[in-house]
């Protein structure tokens, strides 16, 4: 693949603005077809003033990276843990492709700098929106699958997220809330939390959710977030609380 990467550049030089350019240096990958760098970045606020379509922006690389990127999270820890069983293995890979770590990954690396948001997103903040920061995490995953195949994006998920896995799984503010709450109550109540939407409010690009959590239908818990997936995680935490359950160790 390196070899047909340099062929491809000579006859086709790649034309790249600055804010590409130090994007690529901040990941550590050059792409061949810039084009999918620039729709990684576009939110979807931008496309009316820009008159795209919905396809031009981020979440079909999101969808395609999401899948990219628990394979090769999955093939990390079934090698790196040998004598880990699958529950364990679920649990490490939940933690360390969670919405907090990957908008926490995109942060350090900058990505927000680079996103290519609508006049009212920009306004609001959406730069450092951890929920738009996420989706370009992955968004960027997906687009340099495309453009490099899978040996580049292997290289910029270890480099940027794996990396760090033991730091991350290491961390106690790092936990996967959710399924601790699940195996409790499971296992202690022969039940299955149920998950309730409060409230929502915002415009649909920027919504603040709000969500309760009951087990046996007692309200336990409850979680405000940018999205569904971390509203839940907060309510759990704020449930196993008040269960007194503690940290599990790996």
């Amino acid at each position: 693949m390196g070899l047909l990467r340099r062929i491809l550049r000579s006859i086709f030089p790649a034309k790249k603005d600055d804010s590409i350019k130090t994007l690529e240096a901040k990941i550590g990958y050059s792409f061949i077809n810039p084009e999918f760098a620039v729709n990684a970045l576009r939110h979807r606020s931008s496309l009316q003033q820009d008159n795209l379509t919905p396809n031009e922006a981020y979440e079909r690389l999101e969808f395609l990276g999401d899948a990219v990127l628990g394979f090769i999270t999955a093939r990390f820890l079934v090698k790196t843990y040998r004598d880990a069983e699958e529950g364990e293995l679920t649990k490490r890979k939940s933690l360390i492709v969670s919405g907090d770590i990957l908008s926490e990954r995109a942060r350090e690396l900058g990505l927000g700098e680079h996103l290519i948001l609508g006049y009212g997103e920009k306004r609001a903040g959406g730069e450092s929106n951890p929920s738009i920061l996420e989706d370009i995490f992955e968004s960027l995953v997906g687009a340099i699958y495309l453009d490099g195949g899978f040996n580049a994006a292997s290289k910029f998920v270890h480099r940027h997220l794996l990396n760090y896995s033991r730091e991350i799984l290491n961390n106690d503010d790092h936990l996967n809330y959710k399924s601790m709450l699940l195996e409790h109550a499971q296992a202690n109540m022969s039940v299955q939390p149920v998950y309730r939407v409060v409230s929502e409010e915002g415009p649909s690009h920027r919504k603040t959710y709000c969500i309760e959590v009951s087990v046996s239908e007692k309200k336990l818990g409850a979680g405000i977030g940018p999205n569904k997936k971390r509203a839940e995680q907060r309510a759990a935490k704020a449930a196993l609380e008040k269960l007194g359950v503690q940290k599990e160790p790996w």
